[in-house]
């Protein structure tokens, strides 16, 4: 039984000129070949891709990782679910049994262990495009210059990140000015010291 686990992911957001449709066909194209599959769901500005051992995959154990990719303001919020890792497990059990019993029955199953060290690193390839596409696309995890514009509540003129004082009118602006976390993208507060998403410590 394959079990795909979709309320454990990762979280990154990618902010610049790019959509889910561009890191969807970089996904499909590195993936959807040899032992792997993928299924698209959705399109526009919600897509879902799920990458999954394929049905003519002659050897290792059975994965399946889901990836959520969402249009957000200025740029494009992803989501890497785990992998399922049961029948790799299995697969694993069985190559390390056969190892035990017999050394020599080890050289029948290097198929199968190559594959599933491959589907163990799935999620390490899975973002390793997704980075690559963005930086492709120059878009990266700092936000779009017209997210970086606070706007004062005195005068409603936009002020450039760091500004203490509106431009315009001279008002404070307090310690509002938004920030994003170097690894994952996710809009900060000037008093946080981790990042709510990803745990990364805040200077």
């Amino acid at each position: 039984m394959l079990l795909i686990i979709i309320d454990c992911m990762e979280q990154r957001i990618f902010y610049g000129k790019l959509s889910p449709e561009d890191f969807a066909r970089s996904l499909i194209a590195n993936f959807h070949r040899g032992n792997f599959q993928v299924r698209q769901i959705g399109n526009g500005d919600n897509v879902a891709l799920q990458i999954a051992t394929s049905d003519r995959a002659s050897s290792g154990g059975k994965t399946a990782l889901t990836i959520s990719l969402q249009s957000v303001e200025d740029g494009v919020a992803v989501k890497v679910g785990k992998q399922a890792l049961f029948g790799v497990a299995a697969s694993l059990g069985v190559t390390a049994l056969s190892a035990f019993r017999n050394p020599v029955r080890l050289l029948s199953r290097l198929d199968d262990l190559a594959q599933d060290i491959e589907n163990l690193q799935l999620t390490e390839e899975v973002w390793r495009v997704i980075n690559s596409t963005a930086s492709s696309l120059a878009a990266g995890h700092q936000l779009s210059e017209r997210l970086r514009r606070l706007e004062c509540a005195y005068c409603g003129s936009a002020n450039p990140v760091g500004e203490a004082v509106c431009v315009t009118c001279g008002a404070p602006l307090g310690s509002l000015q938004p920030t994003t976390c170097t690894r994952c993208g996710y809009v900060l507060v000037k008093a946080e010291r981790f990042c709510p998403n990803c745990g990364l410590a805040l200077n």
